[in-house]
């Protein structure tokens, strides 16, 4: 395994982007003609997600873009007015105009949790703009029609902080303890994972943010159908509600230590894969799968690339 990076050390400079709705943050490395990768991370976490694969598609010669999303670190909205939205149109909608505004005309979508989400809805709604998928847990766009089918009682167990949310119980918990809320859920996540408090703290910082619990908990209560979407998303929910093939390249991974998504042979999901599709199941890996076995995700990237 190849030496990681400190619990110190940080993702900088930071850079700044109008897109769209955001000025954006994001951090940026590798030569600015090189193939694109924009490395997207889930809740709760941050761009140190990617502390480790950034570098490693650097070398490689990859235009690395890790940015920040909605409600996270210093990426902020340009109006106050703006409603608050954490739904799936809103953050794939994001990465379409971040990289619009980075005049990258077709990169690497990657991601999990959150980020996957927003990659896989990229790549479904704007496959021309898409040179390939990394998708952790497979195919992330939410069948809202259906939210309210349970799952096997295992599964909802994972899911608590979901309903949590729900309630404005759980709004006010996630703005009091956002911190302690997020520690729990990344030692459930990643049972393998021996994260510090450095390392820790330093993606926390992220959750300071304004909007973290505003589009938090409209996340949550979107994706059940219990909360509006933005109506500006409207055409781009309506298309995904349809639930959209995957169409160019895709490789999906799963952690076999993953405590909210336990890891499957990728069989269930393959008609939404109607392009070439790869699954790949990594030993140990947690749901913070690029932090945790950084050299599988980054190699997953490469291999899109070519």
């Amino acid at each position: 395994m190849a030496v990681r990076a400190s619990s110190s050390e940080r993702l900088e400079p930071l850079r700044h982007i109008d897109a769209g709705l955001l000025d954006v943050a994001y951090y940026e490395a590798g030569p600015a003609d090189g193939p694109a990768a924009v490395l997207l991370h889930g809740f709760p976490y941050d761009i140190h997600s990617y502390v480790d694969v950034a570098p490693m598609l650097a070398e490689k010669g990859c235009r690395v873009i890790v940015p920040y999303l909605r409600g996270y670190g210093p990426t902020r909205f340009l109006d106050p007015s703006t409603p608050r939205s954490g739904e799936q149109a809103a953050i794939g909608a994001d990465l379409i105009a971040l990289i619009d505004a980075l005049s990258i005309e077709r990169a690497v979508f990657a991601g999990y949790d959150w980020g996957g989400r927003a990659a896989c809805v990229g790549a479904a709604l704007w496959p021309e703009r898409c040179i390939g998928l990394v998708s952790v847990n497979g195919y992330l766009i939410q069948d809202i029609a259906n939210a309210m089918l349970p799952a096997q009682v295992e599964r909802e167990v994972a899911y608590w902080y979901q309903y949590y949310f729900q309630i404005e119980r759980g709004r006010a918990g996630l703005a009091a303890n956002r911190r302690e809320i997020a520690k729990i859920l990344w030692r459930q996540w990643s049972p393998n994972w021996q994260f510090d408090d450095a390392a820790f703290a330093r993606t926390a910082a992220a959750f300071d943010n304004p909007d973290f619990v505003d589009i938090a908990i409209h996340s949550y209560r979107h994706r059940y159908g219990l909360a509006a979407g933005d109506p500006r998303y409207a055409d781009i929910q309506r298309r995904l509600a349809a639930l959209p093939p995957i169409t160019v390249p895709a490789i999906t991974l799963d952690g076999d230590a993953d405590g909210v998504a336990p890891a499957t042979d990728g069989a269930a999901q393959a008609a939404r894969f109607v392009g070439s599709r790869r699954h790949r199941v990594i030993h140990r890996a947690g749901h913070n799968l690029p932090q945790e076995e950084p050299e599988a995700f980054a190699a997953a990237v490469l291999e899109l690339i070519g």
